[in-house]
């Protein structure tokens, strides 16, 4: 409980009606709680407390979901290279949506589908495309850039999708410290108060409203630190999952070029 998560906790227990520790308990939370009530210090750790909160949910799940696209991506990837025709590639979609390959190819493949039926071709041509060993009598697109829009606007949507909630992280880890240095400043404000009404500078009295003052900075830092770090982690996944989207679009248009022009 010396640590800052043992404060934190107490806090939010406090908030929610508890009554205020014992003077036998920890320094450390009778500093907090000194005033009997919630004021400026108590509510800055309890907006930093709920703000760590959900920055570690955030940092769990997309943990989770990055791993899962990855792993995803790299069966997408062997089930496309090894196919014949994106009909087959088309079929395993549903069972690995969470690759964001599979929103790139969808998008691709809806695109020749609907040029390739303008000109009268059935849909099992298109599901031929990718057999580099077409009949002679294929079927030919309208316009090649026509798809690779396709391929970028279905690129921007799945790395909308993979930033979701990322930013809340950055924004934490920018506000948070703040948050923590107004608390102290607060704090110092009310101790230098209680100073000059007291009109007593001695250690035991000075002390005690410093202490509780600096617990909002440790805080701040408490709460930042970690945000910092798992933001910089996953923006990096981020542009890697990119990188591989712009890989596959210039392979999907490959194969397009290939068969279709």
């Amino acid at each position: 409980m010396r640590t800052l998560g043992g404060p934190l906790l107490a806090l939010l227990v406090q908030a929610q009606g508890a009554a205020t520790p014992e003077e036998s308990g920890p320094s450390l939370v009778r500093l907090v709680f000194a005033s009997g009530r919630i004021g400026i210090a108590q509510g800055v750790l309890i907006v930093l407390g709920l703000a760590s909160v959900v920055s570690l949910g955030i940092i769990l799940h997309k943990l989770w979901t990055f791993r899962r696209a990855a792993r995803q991506t790299a069966q997408f990837l062997e089930v496309f290279r090894k196919s014949n025709k994106f009909s087959e590639v088309q079929a395993v979609c549903s069972s690995l949506a969470a690759s964001p390959l599979v929103g790139l190819f969808q998008a691709g493949y809806a695109e020749l589908t609907a040029q390739l039926r303008h000109t009268s071709t059935t849909p099992d041509a298109v599901g031929a495309a990718s057999n580099p060993r077409g009949a002679a009598g294929r079927p030919t697109l309208k316009s090649l850039p026509a798809v690779d829009r396709a391929l970028m606007r279905a690129s921007a949507v799945e790395v909308n999708k993979l930033e979701h909630r990322v930013n809340f992280l950055a924004t934490t880890a920018s506000i948070a410290p703040f948050i923590g240095l107004f608390g102290t400043v607060w704090g110092i404000i009310s101790a230098f108060e209680g100073i000059g009404q007291t009109g007593s500078t001695n250690l035991g009295v000075v002390a005690p409203g410093i202490a509780e003052a600096l617990v909002a900075t440790a805080a701040g830092l408490f709460t930042a630190i970690p945000a910092v770090y798992f933001y910089n982690g996953l923006t990096q996944r981020v542009k890697l999952f990119a990188s591989e989207m712009d890989d596959f679009a210039m392979e999907f248009l490959n194969i397009a070029e290939r068969n279709f022009t």
